[in-house]
């Protein structure tokens, strides 16, 4: 919250100062009038109000790209015609009348941990600008088109969080699980960094495939030949410079680079941050139950990085070829190839969670960025579809064990109560303390919001 009280000199009629009254000129003069910081300032003490703000600890993402199919997952339509009902079965789950896709049947014993969304909608159909609005809970501004990640980009979720409420703990503020996702051959697809906040607030990133027999965190811990207190005086003797050259002009690559070796000198002298990315520390058995996957052991790796309160944390299933989620063709062998993994993996990590007592401060989103076709192509697949599809969400002051909205016969459109990705986003934001309708700004000072969209009271506890 902004705040002008400087000091006791004269003031108006209405308590306020010539200083203060020609600070919020200055204010004006980059972009931000005085009726803009009084309503942000209205925002910022409403928001606070509505339950559910800052409920959550940490948020976990689950990526899904390629747009899962609601009809096969989440969302059975068992009386539509054949040609959109398709081959997989409803059953029933923990939750009395609710049903799911039967590639679930770990996760139809933990429904009464999560809640289904049935009624998500947009209106962009191509994977690059609908990926980046589900990671950042804006609309590309080139809908319908797979245009590569740049420095203008609005931020990813946990770069915003590192911006506005970076964690006190000696972990990072956001880590990413998984590759950089490209669509085809193309370059990085937009979303996926810091954007125009500047490299300094990237994610922390783990690529590397965490149920191999040799993965490892690279670039955490000290080398043998470096002490603990070398590293310190090291750490030191840097901030002694940058005292010195305080006075100096520093251009934005500079800030970033600050950042960076801020950062990276409180990852290399935590023991914490170690541990969290660790998973030898854990049991076989537990490993087992989350399933000897790529996609389960990020699950577990996930949850350890929530132990270790870490911010945000977003996992991607970004693989190649058949191992997407994109079904054009042959939609249900590949489905039933994909979902044992995910079922097992996400089921296990929400128990794990609920057991733990981390679930009611940890909010997990589980999306794609859109969902598929009612009717099967010539190809027995389904396209891309944004008019409705589904989400599920998790704990962290949402509602749970319920299905929120509907959509139609064929689910092919909302039907009751639609909601955005922008609107997920924003209730995301209020649930971890983060009121969506202030601005972060560009390299430029120019204002943007951190969420378009309306918390959703409907969701909350």
């Amino acid at each position: 919250m902004l705040k002008f009280l400087r000091d006791n000199s004269a003031r108006a009629c209405d308590g306020i100062s010539r200083r203060e009254l020609l600070e919020v000129g200055g204010i004006s003069a980059l972009g931000l009038s005085w009726p803009d910081l009084m309503r942000a300032q209205a925002e910022d003490t409403g928001a606070e109000r509505v339950r559910g703000f800052g409920s959550a600890k940490s948020v976990v993402v689950v990526f899904l790209f390629g747009g899962p199919s609601q009809q096969d997952m989440w969302d059975m339509k068992p009386r539509a015609p054949a040609e959109a009902r398709g081959d997989f079965k409803p059953i029933a789950t923990n939750v009395v009348g609710t049903q799911i896709g039967e590639c679930l049947p770990r996760l139809a014993k933990q429904a009464d941990k999560f809640t289904i969304i049935r009624s998500v909608s947009h209106t962009d159909f191509e994977h690059g600008s609908a990926s980046f609005t589900a990671l950042t809970g804006h609309p590309h501004p080139k809908p319908g088109t797979n245009t590569p990640a740049t420095r203008d980009d609005f931020p990813a979720y946990g770069c915003v969080v590192s911006k506005v409420k970076p964690t006190p703990k000696p972990v990072p503020d956001s880590v990413v699980l998984g590759p950089v996702m490209h669509q085809g051959n193309r370059p990085p697809m937009a979303g996926q960094h810091a954007g125009f906040l500047g490299t300094g607030y990237d994610p922390f990133r783990i690529a590397a495939n965490p149920n191999l027999a040799d993965f490892k965190v690279t670039g955490l811990g000290l080398r043998d030949a470096v002490t603990s207190v070398r590293m310190k005086q090291r750490g030191s003797l840097l901030s002694a410079f940058k005292s010195h050259a305080g006075g100096l002009k520093r251009s934005v690559a500079v800030r970033d680079m600050d950042r960076l070796h801020q950062r990276a000198f409180g990852l290399l002298v935590s023991t914490q941050s170690e541990k969290a990315f660790n998973l030898r520390y854990e049991s076989a058995k537990l490993r087992d139950q989350y399933g000897r996957s790529k996609f389960g052991q990020t699950m577990l790796l996930a949850r350890r990085l929530v132990e270790a309160e870490v911010p945000l944390v977003t996992v991607n299933w970004a693989k190649k070829n058949n191992d997407q989620w994109d079904t054009h063709a042959q939609n249900y062998p590949r489905l039933r190839k994909m979902a044992p993994a995910f079922d097992q993996g996400f089921a296990a990590f929400l128990a794990d969670l609920q057991q733990r007592d981390l679930l009611k401060s940890t909010l997990v989103i589980c999306l794609g960025e859109f969902g598929r076709t009612p009717k099967m192509n010539k190809q027995a697949g389904r396209d891309h579809w944004p008019d409705v599809y589904s989400v599920v969400v998790a704990g962290g002051g949402l509602r749970t064990g319920e299905i929120y909205g509907s959509s139609d016969r064929l689910a092919a459109y909302p039907q009751y109560d639609p909601i955005g990705p922008w609107d997920i986003a924003a209730t995301m934001f209020h649930c971890l303390g983060i009121v969506g309708t202030r601005h972060i700004h560009d390299r430029l000072g120019r204002p943007f919001r951190i969420s378009p969209g309306r918390v959703e009271p409907g969701l909350l506890v």
